[in-house]
């Protein structure tokens, strides 16, 4: 008898954007895009349910990965950082605020969010907050 092994794929989309996936290779770029277009919230939902909220004030960004709509997921932290950042424009126009702490350098989001995309898991070096 023989064993067959089938790989699946996770696959991601942003929400509000094409339904074609994105891959993690192109997601970066699309970020830039949104957020050069003013589009400081982004939402990504990927083929097993999972969602992927990245919110920028194009300096720091909010990165949270949530196993479904009702989980209260997982954040990228920057631990030890003093203050907090403004400019934080959600989809509805609401400006928020964050502790910085609870949030990381944009450039160290892209690279999150791309390992995420690429791979279904955070990076092994990076430092993230389970809120469950």
């Amino acid at each position: 008898m023989r064993e067959i092994v089938v790989l699946v794929i996770e696959s991601w989309v942003i929400n509000d954007d094409s339904p074609v996936p994105v891959s993690s290779a192109g997601v970066v770029e699309a970020l830039r895009s949104r957020i050069a277009s003013g589009q400081l919230e982004t939402w990504l939902t990927s083929s097993y349910g999972r969602l992927l909220a990245f919110v920028t004030n194009a300096e720091r960004a909010m990165v949270v990965l949530l196993e479904g709509e009702d989980d209260p997921g997982e954040h990228a932290v920057d631990p030890g950082t003093a203050g907090s950042s403004d400019g934080f424009i959600l989809s509805n126009g609401q400006g928020d605020e964050y502790p910085d702490e609870d949030t990381v350098p944009i450039r160290e989001a892209f690279r999150i969010v791309e390992h995420i995309i690429g791979t279904g898991s955070w990076p092994a070096d990076a430092r993230w907050v389970v809120d469950r």
